[in-house]
């Protein structure tokens, strides 16, 4: 049986649960001391809690350890003998037995895999039987404990109230986990990189060409600050020139100025751009913006012009921000109550100098907070440097010269053909912590200046 039939009849046996422990509680005398203590429909979602929640969470686990039990099987057949000692070799045939066995397809390419097939199938049938058994098993024994403890004494409410906090503990739990898990996994392999490459050579060291790496000191170069300067230059100077004046004002038209006919249809346009794939932008970037960015260096007599600038990456950029700064103003100039407005104004101030000397202090706490959630949104934009910004690593002033990104040096790093424990790999994992700890930072210093400086009206 496939995953979505199990699902579809876990949910259905869940269901049941839930009618029969409604129609019981029902038969409940509601008059005296039988009077039930929470609703019938309580009673029908404890038991179908009961029912669903241990078969999923078993489906769960299943799926994350039938695969090796699978794979273990296909290698104790005696076809299997036939499989090359080297792992990745004997991995691609299995792969594609496993394929062949999956999608009924006709053949294997290679003969080897080709005799794999029926062991991986008959593999495959055995536990996926056995788990969809054990599922059901369980959520027929889930569903009977819960009916024997419906009752009209028994507290179904507090139980379900419980059983629901308990699943959004869990998915807190997930989120922060998730997060510390991409944590680790960055760590565990900076400190392998660090231990080959002083770090400060890495975080101070001006020169970067991962191309060429002396052995005997590879932090010579691989020197990370024409990276970090190009990320600041692109993504937090040119990028936020564009979008803080573009989102801000905007959102002062859209809350200030516009009729509620035009704010209903051009507040939902501009939130679209949110919503755009970053690689159009990128698309928009190398075939629109660079070649007009190039063509302007030239007229400015700017001879050795790139399409490949970083004003060509800093303007897209900013451009795909400008809902994210947008919003955040919109929202905290119309959280300022409509009194400071109006007294402004009956004071006899005109409405620009309501807006510039009463909504934007008092809404400044939440523009900040929004610009710095844009800038750590900026730095760690990928596809816009990658197909618009160059990979020459220069620290320089100029927004028509070339410029690098850490975001562009990673996936340059992790596309070559390098082994994984050489240095230039491995510094692709202290450049993902590096960027991972700088973008926390700022989404922390976000929140606290919106804590900190967030004004208090009654």
């Amino acid at each position: 049986m496939n995953a979505f039939a199990l699902l579809f009849l876990i949910a259905g046996l869940g269901l049941i649960g839930w009618l029969t422990a409604r129609a019981r509680a029902n038969r409940f005398d509601r008059g005296g001391a039988k009077r039930l203590h929470s609703l019938p429909g309580q009673h029908g979602m404890y038991v179908a809690m009961w029912t669903i929640l241990p078969a999923l969470l078993f489906v769960a686990v299943w799926s994350a350890l039938s695969p090796g039990l699978i794979k273990q099987a296909v290698l104790e057949h005696p076809a299997a003998a036939q499989l090359p000692q080297f792992a990745f070799e004997r991995d691609a045939l299995l792969a594609e037995a496993k394929r062949v066995a999956s999608e009924h397809a006709a053949t294997a390419f290679d003969p080897v895999a080709e005799q794999l097939v029926a062991p991986t199938r008959s593999a495959q049938t055995y536990y996926g039987w056995m788990g969809t058994g054990v599922a059901i098993l369980l959520a027929f024994a889930g569903a009977a404990f819960a009916l024997t403890r419906v009752g009209a004494h028994f507290k179904a409410r507090s139980q379900v109230e419980r059983g629901v906090m308990v699943l959004l503990l869990v998915a807190s739990l997930i989120a922060i986990l998730t997060t510390l898990g991409i944590f680790l996994s960055l760590l565990w392999e900076s400190l392998r990189f660090f231990q080959q490459v002083p770090i400060t050579d890495f975080l101070f060291g001006t020169h970067w060409s991962p191309q060429v790496i002396d052995a005997a000191d590879p932090g010579k170069s691989l020197g990370a600050v024409p990276l970090f300067w190009g990320t600041f230059f692109i993504g937090a100077v040119i990028a936020m020139i564009v979008a803080i004046p573009f989102g801000l004002m905007s959102a002062i038209y859209l809350t200030q100025y516009a009729a509620p006919r035009v704010r209903r249809w051009m507040k939902p346009t501009l939130e679209m751009l949110a919503g755009v794939p970053t690689v159009v932008y990128g698309y928009f970037a190398a075939l629109t913006v660079a070649p007009a960015v190039r063509d302007l260096a030239v007229s400015f007599g700017y001879t050795y012009a790139s399409s490949e600038s970083a004003l060509a990456a800093g303007l897209v950029m900013g451009v795909m921000i400008i809902p994210f700064v947008s919003s955040m103003a919109d929202d905290s100039i119309a959280a300022v109550p409509t009194a400071m407005r109006d007294g402004s104004l009956a004071m006899g101030a005109t409405t620009s100098e309501t807006i510039s000397r009463v909504l934007i202090p008092a809404a400044l706490p939440g523009v900040v907070a929004g610009v710095l959630l844009a800038v750590s949104r900026a730095i760690g934009e990928t596809m816009i440097v990658v197909m618009a910004a160059s990979g020459a690593a220069n620290i320089t002033l100029n927004p028509f010269e070339s410029a690098t990104t850490v975001t562009k040096q990673i996936v340059d790093l992790l596309t070559g053909e390098s082994e994984f424990d050489s240095p230039k790999t491995l510094a692709a994992f202290a450049l993902g912590l590096t960027l991972f700890v700088i973008t926390l930072l700022l989404n922390i210093v976000a929140l606290r200046v919106v804590k900190k400086y967030r004004e208090a009206y009654e």
